[in-house]
């Protein structure tokens, strides 16, 4: 076994390996966390929270998948939206594990609906521990045109809600980016001009996965409607992989910090990722296939990989354009 120091440092944070729990289902409460943590990830990024008076409307069932003959699915669509427990009890849950992770990194999503929403949330998640904020411009199936991806098209509302949050904490922002959008770089500019530190990318997209024939209707279907959501999984990385280039090609973006998210399966997904400028990489659909043990093949893959040569990202993207 090849061991290597698979360390990185992310603004100004140290991660023991650049794998991360996703903001999603599986980075959801105090024991999900304890369990990633115990397994070897480097840092999660918790389930989203919202203000307290922001009604969170779960419905069930809210996953379908993307089937092939013979093969696993190769994409997974959610009606995800944010954590369902209540904002106390999910920032006594972030106070406890960093209690008890000290040396692990714990990163808080967030999501407001005012200025004064934002600003509020990121005082509590400092209060709480967190080692950096990731403000969730992405999500596609929000209820609301003042959150999720509609915000994440807008370049004015994403500079403003970056300033607000900088405004309620010291810590390292993330902006977490739509892939549903032509180019990402305008948001980029307007998120780093209201003070964001880096970014994340991409957060799902949207899409229809399936069409029950004989009702007529999208899946999963609830009471007799469903909607467009979020697909994630093998299939989206190609789209992943393409945003990733875009940003790092662009004019002034070149050294953006950027955490890679999207259809990472396997320890080659991750080094892809690498080379396309990712620093710290999230999981999710993965681990909902396969359990928190996948860091295992990601971790000693990467070691292995280092060991015959250097993965770093290289000064143009691969030199794609």
């Amino acid at each position: 076994m090849i061991k290597k120091d698979l360390s990185v440092d992310f603004l100004g944070v140290r991660f023991e390996n650049p794998f991360c729990l996703s903001s999603s289902p599986v980075g959801n409460c105090y024991e999900m966390c304890k369990n990633a943590y115990d397994a070897g990830w480097g840092g999660i990024v918790y389930k989203t929270l919202s203000p307290t008076h922001f009604k969170i409307d779960e419905v069930s069932p809210r996953f379908d998948e993307l089937a092939k003959e013979d093969m696993h699915f190769v994409a997974f669509k959610n009606m995800e939206q944010l954590s369902e427990h209540p904002l106390e009890q999910d920032l006594a849950d972030m106070r406890r594990l960093k209690e008890e992770y000290p040396n692990k990194v714990l990163i808080a999503s967030i999501m407001g609906e005012t200025l004064e929403d934002w600003t509020n949330l990121a005082k509590l998640v400092t209060e709480a521990g967190a080692d950096m904020i990731e403000l969730n411009f992405s999500c596609p199936q929000m209820t609301s045109h003042t959150m999720g991806s509609d915000v994440g098209t807008n370049p004015e509302l994403c500079k403003k809600n970056c300033e607000a949050v900088k405004r309620g904490t010291s810590l390292p922002v993330l902006a977490k980016m739509t892939p549903n959008i032509t180019t990402m770089v305008p948001i980029v500019k307007a998120c780093l001009e209201g003070g964001a530190d880096g970014f994340s990318a991409i957060n799902t997209v949207k899409s229809i996965v399936d069409v029950d024939l004989k009702k007529k209707i999208g899946l999963p279907n609830i009471d007799g409607k469903s909607s467009v959501s979020g697909l994630s999984g093998k299939a989206v990385k190609p789209i992943a992989l393409r945003f990733l280039q875009q940003l790092r090609s662009a004019a002034g973006l070149e050294q953006l910090p950027i955490s890679g998210i999207g259809g990472i399966e396997t320890w080659e997904d991750a080094a892809e990722f690498i080379l396309l400028g990712a620093t710290t990489l999230r999981v999710t659909t993965a681990i909902m296939e396969y359990g928190y043990r996948i860091i295992d093949d990601l971790t000693n893959g990467l070691m292995h990989l280092h060991g015959r040569t250097t993965c770093r990202p290289p000064s143009r993207s691969c030199r794609l354009s």
